[in-house]
């Protein structure tokens, strides 16, 4: 009996991390978490944009807390990048472009890169923002996933100029890259 109970138990457990979505690092990879919301989960309100004058936008436009662990031996500055791949009927949305990271400052608190900062120099999004800019889903498009890409490279913090596109980026971290590790928030609505 104590078997049978210590199975539905386990049984139980497993579904309720599947019904969040949220995958757990494994032990000892590079990773990147937020602790405003899991991997695989919905983002708070207050993470969403806030344009003027773009209905979509319904948020306050705060960057979430972001913390790695575990960076790749040899890694001299970091990229984040967070892309919406549903965003523009499936053509994808850049939403912020960062790099020259210096892995050593462990993640960014809430906020921190609402604007501009000398703790990472500014690439350009689809809206030509060097800084964060939170998900503006349009109604009834179901739940877009907010990737966040945090890649280790071997160039150092200054190597790349302010202003690049997330392909200019990638062009220029070829032959460069030490790892990856990603972070997906869902947001949608439904009105």
């Amino acid at each position: 009996m104590k078997t049978h109970i210590a199975a539905i138990v386990a049984t139980l457990g497993l579904a309720a991390c599947a019904s969040t979505g949220s995958t757990p690092p494994m032990p000892g990879a590079f990773s990147i978490s937020s602790s405003a919301f899991a991997d695989g989960t919905l983002m708070p309100v207050r993470f969403a944009g806030n344009t003027r004058g773009n209905a979509n936008c319904v948020g306050e436009n705060v960057s979430p807390p972001l913390v790695w662990s575990n960076v790749p031996a040899g890694t001299q500055s970091l990229a984040l990048i967070m892309v919406d791949p549903e965003g523009r009927g499936g053509l994808g949305v850049d939403h912020w472009v960062a790099y020259g990271i210096n892995p050593s400052i462990g993640g960014f608190a809430e906020g921190e890169t609402s604007q501009l900062s000398n703790r990472y120099v500014g690439g350009k999004g689809l809206a030509g923002l060097g800084h964060y800019l939170g998900p503006c889903t349009p109604p009834m498009t179901g739940y877009h996933h907010y990737t966040f890409t945090l890649i280790a490279t071997d160039l150092a913090p200054d190597a790349l100029p302010p202003g690049l596109t997330r392909e200019q980026v990638m062009g220029r971290l070829a032959g460069h890259t030490k790892g990856a590790a990603g972070l997906v928030g869902l947001f949608g609505r439904d009105k």
